[in-house]
């Protein structure tokens, strides 16, 4: 594929999702922190629920930690993997206040250092939460990536580097959130809706479903 196909590709998803965002409830960076982790493995409707539940109680580290490990495994038993969360947010509270003075950190290494995080956490933060031109790699993007063809890779590494090498510069802020919702509603794993796709002419995919449906378009959402 080349930089011109690419560059129609962001310009179209641009287009049809106008308001490219994180689908995770949050009104700081440290709630959105708590999010990002918890969601791990699991779907951002489930975090949601949950957090909408946590965090009027606990929404800063010294809340949290007020709260405790057993204390926090009540508002978040309903997420898949509470009990090794619920350890590694109480560490990363800790953490935030001992060397951060509370606040989350803005550089990847500060926050990969803290428990729980990932470089794919890391990168949501730099990119959601700091306006940074990063791109974390989930199960949809990698998808998405691999399937149209824009940054095929063999790992999730991979096509983040293929990514940061040739997303256009004008879409590197928000190709994370255009990629995961397009996978998320449009170019989903078992059957793709090609023929709602916006991007369906440009992709390279070589098993393109054939037949009309009544699937939304690449911008609808459902209400959560």
């Amino acid at each position: 594929m080349n930089l011109k196909k690419r560059l129609e590709i962001f310009d179209r998803l641009a287009v049809a999702i106008p308001e490219p965002t994180t689908e995770l409830h949050y009104t700081s960076t440290f709630e959105l922190l708590i999010a990002v982790v918890l969601s791990a493995q699991a779907t951002d409707k489930g975090v949601n629920k949950a957090t909408a539940k946590l965090f009027p109680v606990a929404n800063t580290p010294s809340d949290i930690l007020a709260l405790g490990e057993v204390g926090l495994k009540e508002y978040i038993k309903t997420i898949g993997l509470f009990n090794s969360k619920a350890t590694h947010i109480i560490s990363l509270c800790r953490q935030l206040l001992d060397k951060h003075a509370g606040q989350v950190p803005e550089t990847r290494k500060d926050l990969e250092a803290l428990a729980g995080v990932g470089r794919k956490t890391a990168n949501v933060i730099l990119n959601t939460a700091f306006g940074q031109h990063a791109i974390a790699v989930d199960t949809h993007i990698f998808r998405v990536a691999n399937r149209t063809g824009i940054a095929p890779g063999k790992n999730v590494l991979e096509v983040e580097r293929k990514l940061d090498k040739w997303v256009p510069k004008k879409h590197k802020k928000d190709a994370h959130h255009l990629l995961i919702l397009h996978g998320r509603y449009t170019c989903i794993a078992r059957k793709p809706r090609c023929q709602s796709c916006v991007i369906e002419d440009l992709c390279e995919y070589e098993h393109k479903t054939g037949h009309q449906d009544d699937y939304a378009t690449t911008a609808t959402r459902p209400v959560i």
